[in-house]
């Protein structure tokens, strides 16, 4: 598949190194040439240096013959505008456009055929806003995401001294809790990936990816951590889009502050947020932290546009005594120092956007697509299609079929119904099949497993 890809930035890299391991055709388009030159001395991409919504310029990377447009410049306006050139003129089939700005998203008609065309829109901020949502929600969890409409979900969680499972084998679970039904897909233990057994034991301080129906996940934590007590206060720094998305979104279920440095921007907030309380001031005052009660905040969140500033309020905040901190990392070379000390969960916007990108990239019948444990693995929703003629895995038990190393089945869905992966489990067409994979470019040998024959009709 011929890709052309406007913009060289993280989100844009990210997405070329992951669209190559899978054999597309990839054309990069940016300003900057020593970008560019960058990124084709390490990827097997080709460049054209220029503007990315100039017809030349899209005439240049050959847009007449490809597939997809994925646009992902830092302008909204350069990426609405190259859609509507690559429908206009180049007829290009999918396109995929980043817009961060709510002015543009607030209104539901804009994306349509008769308007700019746009087959899917990507909103970075309302993503991360969502993401972090769900760990408020899931006390304990380092990472939630969810598959087929939220009736499936896979959390990861930290293993606790005290939790009933923890220090047994995973197979004694139905033994005390017969009515839970879940499955754990990966354990990360002092960074190395173990694929489960029964006979696994878990120990204290384990990275555990489970699965399970959405109604059972708070169970499941239990069992590895001990009961956690729901969040109550949320402190947020930084009014950004994000930070104050994310205000808006919680402040009826959750006793919400907001400081930010920005006088004329908490004036602004504080005419649309009702139940927030708004600070004026730095995000690294020791002194306004102290007297906002830090030591009783259950989870701090750094979410101002600035990496340096979002990482030194996160550790002063838990170095003040704040339960939780979250802090919002645009460089991703920062993600993986930080993770896991001081910084409970770092968080990275490009692995959020580019694992929504990819289920609209890839080939297949791709429904989700989570970038997992700072995007060294990938946990996917396939729909299964065929029969047992045209398929290698419609028709056939879950041990029947020949997973590449590191790959498990976690969930099915099958209609309204969840089905939790267990070996005898036979897969039909049309279910929803949930895999997770340690290493995220063996993608390429599941999406060829799934694959339909031929003769399938």
């Amino acid at each position: 598949m011929k890709i052309l890809l406007l913009g060289a930035g993280s989100v844009g890299e990210s997405l070329a190194e992951n669209l190559t391991i899978e054999q597309n055709d990839i054309v990069i388009i940016d300003q900057d040439a020593k970008r560019l030159k960058d990124l084709q001395d390490r990827l097997d991409i080709a460049t054209v240096c220029g503007h990315a919504a100039f017809p030349n310029v899209l005439h240049k990377a050959g847009a007449e013959d490809a597939d997809m447009l994925i646009a992902v410049t830092d302008s909204d306006e350069i990426n609405m505008l190259a859609c509507q050139l690559a429908h206009t003129l180049f007829r290009i089939s999918t396109k995929i456009c980043r817009i961060r700005s709510n002015a543009f998203l607030s209104h539901d008609k804009l994306f349509a055929k008769d308007a700019i065309p746009i087959d899917h829109v990507i909103s970075p901020e309302k993503l991360v806003t969502k993401y972090i949502k769900s760990l408020l929600d899931h006390p304990g969890a380092l990472q939630v995401v969810d598959f087929a409409e939220s009736r499936v979900r896979m959390v990861a969680v930290k293993a606790f001294y005290g939790g009933p499972i923890v220090g047994q084998a995973l197979n004694q679970i139905p033994e005390h809790l017969p009515l839970l039904d879940t499955r754990v897909a990966a354990i990360y233990r002092r960074d190395r990936s173990i694929i489960p057994e029964g006979s696994t034991v878990v120990e204290v301080d384990d990275e555990v990816f489970f699965i399970a129906a959405t109604d059972h996940v708070a169970l499941m934590m239990s069992e590895l951590r001990g009961k956690d007590k729901p969040y109550k206060r949320i402190m947020i720094v930084g009014a950004s889009d994000i930070g104050s998305r994310l205000a808006q979104s919680i402040e009826g279920k959750y006793q919400v502050k907001l400081i930010d440095r920005d006088k004329e921007r908490c004036k602004q907030l504080s005419e649309v947020l009702n139940r927030t309380i708004i600070l004026h001031g730095e995000p690294s005052d020791k002194e306004l932290l102290l007297s906002e009660n830090i030591d009783s905040c259950d989870v701090f969140c750094a979410l101002t546009d600035d990496d340096e500033d979002n990482i030194m309020s996160a550790l002063l905040a838990k170095r003040l005594g704040a339960n939780k901190v979250i802090s919002l990392i645009r460089n991703t070379a920062y993600v993986d120092l930080v993770q896991g000390g001081d910084i409970d969960i770092a968080l990275s916007p490009q692995q959020i956007t580019v694992g929504n990108l990819l289920k609209h990239a890839r080939r297949g019948e791709m429904s989700n697509v989570y970038s997992l444990r700072r995007g060294a693995a990938e946990a996917v929703e396939i729909i299964a299609k065929g029969d047992k003629k045209t398929s290698k895995v419609v028709g056939r038990k879950i041990e029947e079929i020949n997973l590449p190393e590191g790959v498990t089945i976690g969930a099915i869905v099958r209609g309204d119904e969840v089905i939790i992966a267990h070996r005898y489990i036979t897969i039909e067409n049309n279910d929803h099949v949930i895999c997770f994979l340690v290493d995220k470019n063996k993608i390429k040998e599941v999406e060829k497993l799934f694959q339909v024959g031929f003769t399938f009709i």
